[in-house]
Formats: C-alpha cells, structure tokens, sequence
C-alpha cells in the first residue's frame, strides 16, 4: 500500500535536509523515507523557490488574466455551438 505524506512532513525533512545538519542516510532512518523520494521532495523545493518568492500582485495578475481568458474561451465555445445547433437545424443536416 502506498503511504501518503502530508505538505507539513515533507517540508519539515526537506528542511533538515537542506541544513545538511545530518547526512541523508541519517535523516531517511529517521523520517523512513527512502533517500530517493527525500532527493525528489528536495528537487521540488528548490525548483518552486522562485515562484514562492514572485511579488504576489505580479502572480495574482497573471491569474485573473488567465481566468478571464478561460472565461471569454467558454463564451465562444458557447456561442460556436448554439450557431451550429441552429444551422444544423435549419438545414435540416443530421449528421451522424
């Protein structure tokens, strides 16, 4: 069965692993976790730093721009499909 490890231990042996206070022999025994997934917890750390450290307005901008863009996609599709609901319709065209 495969163990689930919530954000808070993760982050909590990432850390001791970062400070290299122990080796990562020491802190797998500990923590048993296999060495390999401590490397992959760290790998994901170090790799979401920048995003962490973003000025949020700049990140939150870039969100609502995204979502009214996802928004005014939506609309289109709706759009394009009742046009062809109704051409369909009109033509008297079942396809298949």
């Amino acid at each position: 069965m495969k163990k689930i490890y919530s954000a808070e231990f993760k982050a909590k042996a990432v850390l001791e692993l970062i400070r290299e206070e122990e080796s990562i022999g020491q802190i797998s025994s500990k923590y048993e976790v296999h060495p390999s997934l401590l490397n992959k917890w760290r790998k994901a750390v170090i790799e979401g730093m920048p995003e962490l450290l973003t000025d949020k307005r700049k990140r939150d901008t870039l969100i609502r721009e995204h979502e009214e863009l996802v928004t005014e996609l939506y609309a289109q599709i709706g759009e394009l499909t009742a046009k062809y609901n109704w051409l369909k319709k009109k033509s008297g065209i079942n396809p298949k």
